[in-house]
Order: structure tokens, then C-alpha cells, then sequence
């Protein structure tokens, strides 16, 4: 399975439009080779480099697999999609805005073989806990974000 994003390539930067110091609007992200059976997709955006823990920037799941897209400015997608609480305290995207220095995001893609009955504002944690013994695949964008101003 593959994830990828027209906005930016695995392992750059990404644009400052999709950060706190832009429009801090999800980027657009685009799926393939989905393995079959998939029932649903499942995100998860995070950066593994904030200070004290891991910051939760999205969650998101019961993506319909055969979208393959997930449009710039998204604010979940179809009637099954459900959008889970951040780290900033929101329910729904929020970007990046690191403190000092680059850090990555990591866009966690996972294929389930079923739909997720948590309803909204969960946390990452309790996305991965209901996932346990339900992925199919799982793919991996990672890009980078400094901040310009201080």
C-alpha cells in the first residue's frame, strides 16, 4: 500500500499553507494498492520529534478505501468518516507547529478490515486500541516543518 501527498514529497518539507503559520489546512493525501478486503481506512498524524511525547496532530478513520483521496482541506470524507481529538484539544486537523528546531510528521495510513464503531473526538490511543487485530497494511508519509517566524 502507498500514501502520498501532491503537496509535498516523503521526507520534505512541507508547505506552510498546511502549519499554524499558514491556513492550517490538512494537505491533500492520495492512496493506492489497497489490499483486498479493506473495509475501511484509518489516519494518523503525529510528530515523533515534539518535546515530552509524541504530539497528535489528526485523526482520522472509516475512510472509505476506494476513495484514494483525501482533498486539501479536508474535514472528513462521506458519511462513515469520523475525525478524532488532537493534542492541541480539537477534534479535527491541526498542524504543524513546532516550539523550536524541524521536526517530522509522520501520515500513518492504515488499511482495516472492518469499520470502527468510536464515535467522535477519540484518541489516538483508543484508535490504535480498536484497530488491534484489524489492520490489513500500512503505509507511511513522512515531512518535515520549521517554523519561519518566532
Amino acid at each position: 500500500m502507498n500514501v502520498r501527498s501532491p503537496a509535498f514529497a516523503h521526507g520534505g518539507v512541507i508547505p506552510s499553507k498546511y502549519t499554524c503559520e499558514g491556513e492550517n489546512v490538512s494537505p491533500p493525501l492520495e492512496w493506492s494498492d489497497v489490499p483486498e478486503g479493506a473495509r475501511a481506512m484509518a489516519l494518523v498524524v503525529d510528530d515523533p520529534d515534539a518535546p515530552a511525547k509524541v504530539w497528535v496532530h489528526w485523526v482520522l478513520y472509516n475512510l472509505p478505501p476506494e476513495a484514494g483521496v483525501l482533498p486539501e482541506g479536508t474535514r472528513g470524507l462521506e458519511a462513515t468518516a469520523r475525525e478524532g481529538r488532537n493534542d492541541f484539544g480539537d477534534v479535527g486537523y491541526g498542524g504543524p507547529c513546532p516550539p523550536r528546531g524541524t521536526h517530522r510528521y509522520r501520515f500513518r495510513l492504515f488499511a482495516l478490515d472492518d469499520h470502527l464503531d468510536l464515535g467522535e473526538a477519540c484518541s489516538k490511543a483508543e484508535l490504535l486500541r480498536a484497530m488491534d487485530g484489524h489492520v490489513l497494511a500500512e503505509a507511511e508519509l513522512t515531512g518535515t516543518y520549521a517554523k519561519v517566524r518566532r
